[in-house]
């Protein structure tokens, strides 16, 4: 028979099926249709599970984002592999807990790249599979590897890792150079007036905030006192490149362009976009036509901003007809954080919003309102609207990915992500069994149990008004029954204790838990 002389690979291929589709259910099948999904990951910044309308929100109004959580899947366990940016960046493009690395945590704007060129990362993966891949928005993994100039070719970066495109702010929105790179090159970059950045000292004669608070329009609360760019002191020094240096108000229309651009580029083949907004991390800074437009203040205003740019992506799609086939996912790189720097009113403004929604903690907490996020997916070509409550990670996406277009992982490739395609497609309730969280402390979630490890650093973080989740002695709770980690029950679970901290134990001596 032709099974007899034929590989079952070449067999598939004759069939224009691959081989993970002929293995798997109908509804993993993503292959069988002549044309690959598009998929575009949004990921917004410091936005809390509580932040939007569908996940409970009524002060702020966030229609687009509602309408994906509508047409597609809402998941209530889904978080970010830390509670971070740097760290859950990192493990959402290499499939790696960024605590097993050094170097991972919060970077300067001036950090070497950290992901090693020649590992295989998401964008690497699809771009094999055939995908245009492209990053549009916030990097914050570092460029170069050391001594960077900022006035030549900027490189190892996104393009060494498996872009085809990038456009990117270096660090973060707080951190200087306030500039935006395009592949390469500093945009708009004069060369007759060289940037310099330094995180020690001062360099040229720049204001700083420190010293000038009277060039202020936005004033530091804590830190964020150094060099003065458009009238906002940022974490750092710099000079030069005053034609290239951004204005936070355009930020997010700057951003959303690019990313629309991308999609109209790539529109008939296959693309990956990963749109990482600078929405709603500090400063800030919202257009003008976004101010006031809710009580709660720029932390309330840059939110309705962010929903305003998500639709103009699902616009796009729409113009474009590539709605059906695209693969959307929306979610947040860690929780919430009201002060984080700026006296921009959040605190005052705050009212009756709650950031968390049920959780308890925030951005750099070990409780469940440090990772556990907003996380919708739409695909309408496959995906049926309704709810999940599987745990899953976006340090996942690599492995799930890998197993959707049939390609192979080696040994030593993203070794802490799981292939949670099911629940992903909402064709599965379950999602990982277990899941390692990030803080200061490290936690490990197993079914309905979470468990906190001993740690020695601070309960709180005053100047952010965030419970950080360490304690001196073990926590465990039951997710279930108390979703805002209120009652500690380790010392009436010793077992279900010691067999969490095994666990974790285990985990964290072994190079890998991807099965």
């Amino acid at each position: 028979m032709a099974m007899d002389r034929l590989s079952r690979r070449s067999f598939m291929k004759l069939l224009g099926l691959s081989t993970a589709a002929a293995i798997a259910p109908s509804f993993l099948r993503a292959e069988t249709s002549d044309k690959k999904p598009n998929i575009v990951l949004i990921y917004a910044d410091d936005l809390g599970f509580g932040d939007v309308g569908c996940y409970g929100a009524t002060t702020v109004r966030t229609p687009n984002i509602d309408r994906i959580a509508a047409e597609g899947i809402r998941f209530t366990n889904a978080h970010s592999a830390s509670a971070t940016c740097t760290p859950s960046r990192y493990a959402l493009l290499t499939g790696e807990y960024a605590w097993r690395k050094k170097g991972t945590s919060v970077l300067p704007g001036d950090a070497r790249l950290i992901i090693q060129p020649g590992r295989t990362t998401l964008p690497s993966m699809l771009q094999k599979a055939g995908f245009a891949t492209g990053v549009v928005g916030k990097w914050h993994l570092g460029l170069g590897s050391g001594d960077l100039d900022w006035n030549a070719d900027i490189a190892p970066g996104p393009l060494e890792i498996g872009f085809d495109y990038a456009f990117i702010l270096p660090a973060t929105g707080d951190r200087v150079p306030c500039v935006y790179v395009e592949n390469r090159r500093v945009v708009g970059l004069n060369p007759a007036d060289p940037i310099q950045v330094d995180y020690g000292k001062p360099v040229g004669d720049e204001p700083t905030g420190k010293d000038h608070p009277e060039l202020l329009k936005m004033h530091p609360s804590h830190g964020h006192d150094q060099t003065i760019v458009n009238g906002i002191s940022r974490i750092g020094y710099m000079s030069g490149g005053k034609s290239a240096r951004w204005i936070d108000e355009d930020m997010a229309d700057t951003l959303t362009g690019k990313a629309k651009s991308f999609i109209e580029k790539n529109q008939d083949r296959p693309f990956f976009l990963y749109f990482a907004t600078h929405d709603i991390h500090v400063p800030r800074v919202p257009h003008p036509r976004f101010v006031g437009a809710t009580d709660m203040g720029p932390r309330g205003d840059v939110i309705a901003q962010l929903d305003f740019c998500v639709g103009e992506i699902l616009q796009t799609l729409e113009r474009l007809n590539l709605v059906e086939n695209t693969l959307l996912i929306f979610t947040s790189d860690n929780g919430p954080v009201v002060d984080d720097g700026y006296k921009d009113q959040a605190v005052e403004k705050l009212g009756e919003h709650k950031p968390s929604g049920p959780l308890r903690g925030g951005k750099y907490s070990a409780f469940d309102a440090g990772t556990r996020v907003p996380f919708l997916v739409r695909w309408p070509d496959r995906i049926k609207s309704g709810s999940s409550d599987a745990l899953v990670c976006q340090i996942d996406f690599l492995a799930s990915f890998a197993a959707m277009f049939d390609r192979s992982l080696a040994a030593e490739d993203a070794p802490d992500s799981f292939n949670i395609l099911p629940a992903l497609l909402g064709q599965s309730p379950a999602g990982r069994d277990h899941l390692v969280e990030h803080a200061g402390s490290l936690s490990v979630i197993e079914g309905d149990w979470k468990y906190i490890e001993p740690g020695k650093g601070a309960k709180f973080n005053a100047a952010t008004n965030t419970e950080l989740g360490n304690a001196p002695e073990p926590q465990l709770y039951n997710l279930k029954t108390d979703i805002g980690e209120k009652n500690n029950v380790a010392s009436d679970n010793p077992d279900k204790v010691q067999h969490l901290a095994d666990l974790l134990t285990k985990i964290r001596s072994s190079p890998r838990s991807r099965p």
